[in-house]
């Protein structure tokens, strides 16, 4: 995919990650115009003025089907769409009191991108094919204990990636699944250690859509993660829940 002068839209835009993608489509890549999606469209607006008339704040809850569908009415010239949105409630799996928050993990990391891509997919078609990022984790390939419902919201987002990539290629979209680990965020301040910065996470991204990587472990942790999974994983999965564990003493969990 040509990203000068191409149209995106990226989900959960007013920070971290998602802000990344629109500074570096705007102000690297030479993108004509980037629509930044938030729940709250004001969480935005500091995109909007520092990239006047390029970027375009839009009120979006990609759980909620009325403003996924209104964001497919109005953005309808985007070749690129950036499924970043995500959601870490910091509960447990079966400690947690109810299963509300599991539920919630999944609405919006897996239901989400589906919501998404489903309302999108005839707007890219329409537009030359284009690409879909998914924004995952390298909990999508690993099940990183005490975390929840994430884990299996983003390997079950990795499974979207893949089957969605199968249907629209006929349409000539592509869709890249994104396995990111430990990035300078606030979802991962309770992670210890090194953290990459948001905007090096966006530019490998990127580097997806252009070359059609169909999945790009995005940083040295995803690349490590993967490595462990095939070399040691039962290694791997004790000094994740150990590092995990000594993560969740610290902050009183």
């Amino acid at each position: 995919m040509e990203l000068r002068n191409c149209v995106a839209l990226v989900t959960g835009a007013n920070r971290g990650i998602g802000e990344a993608f629109v500074r570096v489509l705007l102000a690297e890549r030479g993108a004509a115009k980037v629509y930044a999606g938030s729940r709250d469209a004001a969480a935005a607006l500091h995109l909007e003025r520092e990239f006047p008339g390029r970027c375009v704040a839009i009120e979006l809850d990609v759980t909620d089907p009325a403003e996924v569908a209104a964001a497919a009415e109005r953005c309808g010239d985007v070749g690129l769409l950036v499924n970043n949105a995500g959601l870490f409630t910091n509960e447990l799996l079966i400690g947690a009191a109810d299963m509300s928050h599991a539920r919630a993990e999944m609405e919006v990391n897996f239901f989400g991108p589906l919501a998404m891509t489903r309302a999108f997919a005839p707007v890219l078609k329409r537009n030359g094919g284009g690409c879909v990022l998914n924004v995952l984790s390298a909990a999508a390939i690993v099940a990183l204990p005490n975390m929840g419902g994430y884990s299996p919201s983003k390997s079950a987002a990795r499974m979207l990636s893949t089957s969605s990539r199968a249907e629209l290629a006929p349409q000539g979209t592509h869709v890249a699944a994104l396995i990111v680990g430990s990035v300078e965020t606030r979802m991962a301040a309770h992670v210890q250690g090194a953290k990459e910065k948001p905007e090096d996470i966006a530019r490998a991204g990127l580097r997806a859509a252009e070359r059609n990587i169909d999945e790009l472990d995005t940083d040295r942790m995803a690349v490590e993660v993967r490595a462990s999974l095939q070399l040691d994983p039962k290694g791997l999965e004790k000094r994740l829940a150990k590092m995990l564990y000594a993560t969740s003493i610290s902050t009183g969990r």
